[in-house]
């Protein structure tokens, strides 16, 4: 069984531990929270970086927040770090056999089952803040 992506709960875990930590937040030690290698998060904290939710100094190290953990959704890191590819959750298998009356119709009833579901999700993560996240964690 293939499982989404485990980039949004490192992101999350990644942003937290900098909001707790902001001075010691160096990547190996980010990695040792995490326990995973260092290049895993680095590739999150470029994507991070890029979506504008933390500044990398690098060199010196270390990694700050660049907005309020308040104001940062679930759903910002969610759509920061491409849990989704192409912005669909669920992908459909393709080319099922169009005389068969289930293979003929199955992709667009389910196409629209799998939307409203991803709706649902991203609605739901759009209500939480980081902020919330972090003080469920003290």
């Amino acid at each position: 069984m293939k499982q989404i992506s485990t980039r949004f709960s490192i992101a999350v875990h990644t942003l937290s531990l900098i909001s707790v930590s902001p001075g010691e937040c160096t990547g190996d030690y980010i990695a040792s929270s995490v326990n995973t290698n260092p290049v895993v998060i680095r590739r999150i904290m470029g994507m991070l970086k890029k979506a504008g939710l933390v500044e990398v100094r690098a060199g010196v190290g270390g990694a700050s927040l660049l907005k309020d953990p308040a104001e940062v959704t679930l759903l910002d890191v969610y759509r920061a770090v491409h849990v989704a590819d192409e912005h669909r959750l669920f992908r459909i298998h393709e080319q099922s056999n169009i005389k068969c009356p289930v293979g003929r119709n199955i992709e667009q009833v389910l196409q629209r089952e799998l939307e409203a579901a991803q709706i649902a999700m991203e609605r739901r993560l759009a209500e939480t803040s980081l902020a919330q996240v972090i003080h469920q964690l003290q």
